[in-house]
């Protein structure tokens, strides 16, 4: 449930939730339910690239606490590191991820990237959501276009896509209409659109219905009086924004109705100053993704045993710690994927050391496991698709890639 403080949402979260709403209405209506179930997915972009070290520290490896002086986390007393698996451990801030690996809900993979081996974020983001080997090749999302693939089935399973953020992600964008969220309001808007977006709000959750209302009100008097963007209360970069996202979009995916497949991009995991250890800022942030993991298993609760929620990030952060106490842009990072259906209990790594010499150029975890490959996994052994189309269509020139398969159980 949402406390009272949590309707309040920032014009960002509020107008990143109509956007997806009006995307899921005009989406394709595809269904295809692998095995007879009825399926959903969530994927969650971390834009700003998560530090995977931070994140799952190998606590194993002896060079990490070398690297890393007043970040490194320990393995026992304040602070520790929650035990995984005894080389990995996983960060503080996040206990409800580490009960869901304990009961084998939970799965992480680790030194793991796209083809992407530069360290742009907008080129990382662009190449993470299209699925392209490459940025600037198209316009849409690789689960826009898997979705377009399923073919219609006994159940409808699939109801269109939900995508949530700043502006809505790339990776469910394609032919459909897509209405995002900006810092300046809710772009190619008319009043049909905004009555469309709050009868489903109301249909679904009158109080995010009239904190919506509330939100495209502010927008337009902002707009008219040239204030421009207004400082936001919440956003999908604190806790607070972060949870009203993610409840706003579990709860409609677990109506009968709504959509099977979600998208949601929560902001400001670029870490480069003043990181944090067991406390800080990347804590507080990886605390907020640790509630988006509860928020769904509670929504979701029926249907939680058919359920992936996959975290994915553009790239990961430096292995040394940097001047400021923060790390820079890097390679190979973490993804996490946690549900009912995860086949769970595990890190997947083909770990590939700290040492000086193992490093990326001598500066970054060096990537071991192609992203694409796990995203593929996903794909093939929830939703049903054909590997070829994969990598075809969804993931294009990766014939050779074969999807991982095992991840969900």
């Amino acid at each position: 449930m949402l406390c009272e403080d949590e309707i309040h949402p920032s014009r960002r979260a509020i107008l990143g939730a109509a956007g997806a709403l009006f995307a899921w209405s005009f989406a394709p209506r595809y269904a295809f339910a692998a095995s007879g179930r009825d399926p959903r997915l969530v994927v969650v972009v971390l834009r700003g690239a998560l530090d995977g070290l931070a994140a799952v520290p190998p606590v194993g490896d002896p060079a990490y606490v070398p690297l890393r002086p007043g970040l490194a986390l320990p393995t026992s007393g304040d602070g520790a590191a929650l035990p995984l698996d005894g080389f990995f451990g996983l960060h503080p801030a996040m206990p409800n991820l580490a009960r869901l690996y304990r009961t084998k809900q939970a799965a992480i993979v680790h030194a793991t990237a796209t083809g992407y081996r530069e360290r742009s974020h907008f080129d990382g983001q662009d190449v993470l959501e299209s699925g392209q080997p490459r940025p600037g090749l198209t316009q849409s999302g690789w689960l826009n276009r898997a979705i377009a693939l399923l073919p219609p089935g006994e159940r409808i399973a699939a109801r269109g896509a939900l995508g949530i953020g700043a502006i809505a992600p790339l990776v469910v964008r394609g032919p459909a209409p897509v209405l995002g969220w900006a810092p300046q309001g809710l772009q190619q808007a008319d009043d049909d659109v905004a009555r469309r977006v709050l009868q489903l709000y109301d249909e679904r959750e009158p109080r995010l219905a009239a904190a919506l209302r509330q939100g495209l009100d502010t927008s337009r008097m902002a707009t008219a009086s040239g204030l421009g963007a207004l400082r936001p209360r919440s956003s999908p970069a604190d806790p607070e924004g972060m949870a009203l996202i993610a409840t706003g979009a579990a709860k409609l995916m677990a109506a009968p109705d709504g959509p099977r497949v979600a998208a949601l991009a929560l902001e400001g995991w670029d870490t480069h100053v003043n990181a944090g250890g067991a406390t800080g800022q990347l804590a507080t942030r990886l605390g907020g993704l640790d509630r988006v993991f509860a928020i769904f298993e509670e929504e979701l609760k029926p249907v939680w045993r058919d359920t992936v929620v996959v975290v994915m990030t553009e790239f990961g952060r430096t292995a040394r710690v940097n001047g400021t106490i923060g790390t820079d842009h890097g390679t190979a990072t973490v993804a996490f994927l946690a549900g009912g259906a995860v086949n769970g209990g595990r890190v997947i790594a083909d770990w590939p050391g700290l040492g000086a010499n193992r490093l990326f150029e001598g500066r970054d975890l060096a990537a071991t496991t192609d992203l694409r490959a796990v995203l593929k996994g996903v794909l093939v052994d929830h939703l049903g698709l054909d590997a070829r189309p994969l990598a075809e269509t969804i993931f294009p020139g990766t014939l050779a890639l074969a999807p991982m398969r095992g991840l969900v159980g």
